[in-house]
């Protein structure tokens, strides 16, 4: 299994302060980790400081080999 985050940035990758705003999303998200059992099909929606949605986390099967 994989883990995915995907987080749209807006077209001014939050207005030129992408670091600290993916840094805070990033430490949210580990600071809740104990919560999910993080299992496949596990998912939530990520917000930003302004309490936007502006992505999600998943747990999706893993790739497979050729």
């Amino acid at each position: 299994m994989k883990f995915v985050l995907e987080v749209d940035m807006g077209e001014t990758a939050f207005d030129g302060e992408a670091a600290g705003e993916l840094g805070r999303i990033l430490r949210y998200w580990a600071g809740n980790l104990r919560h999910y059992a993080l299992e496949p099909g596990d998912a939530a929606a990520v917000y930003d400081s302004a309490h936007r949605e502006v992505g999600q986390w998943r747990i999706a099967p893993g790739a497979t080999a050729p």
